[in-house]
């Protein structure tokens, strides 16, 4: 009897064993096909992004290119416009203080010399700004 009952209890065990190794089996096959699946769109996702990174450094390398030509144009222009300012800056600031003094030599009366008192021009709107400054401060 207890023989009879180890056998049943043994093919009970072994039953539930193949179950599971057959369920086992079924989930490493689609396991497999899932790999082949990612790995067969993978590698052409890998190569296409391998060809955009190099199209990019070439970009880059040609945008490095540029911004190198655009920061030597820059330099020349500081130079020029250092150079113009040099070369003609103190000649047109002389050419400008002489018309000016010609102008003010000109604009003297005759028969006035340096002696003669100088005219101030006052503005009216100053005081006039200024009282009405007190009459707000007095309310």
């Amino acid at each position: 009897m207890a023989g009879l009952l180890v056998a049943v209890f043994w093919a009970i065990l072994v039953s539930f064993l193949a179950v599971v190794l057959a369920r086992l089996a079924q989930t490493l096959r689609a396991a497999t096909k899932l790999v082949t699946g990612v790995t067969e769109q993978a590698v052409p996702l890998l190569g296409e992004a391998s060809a955009t990174v190099r199209s990019a450094q070439t970009q880059l390398d040609r945008v490095d290119a540029i911004a190198t030509d655009v920061q030597e144009v820059t330099s020349n222009a500081s130079a020029l416009s250092s150079t113009v300012s040099t070369a003609f800056g103190g000649p047109l600031v002389k050419v400008a203080a002489f018309g000016y003094g010609v102008r003010r030599a000109l604009a003297r009366k005759p028969g006035a010399g340096a002696d003669a008192p100088r005219r101030v021009v006052v503005s009216r709107t100053v005081p006039a700004a200024r009282r009405a400054g007190r009459k707000r401060g007095k309310d």
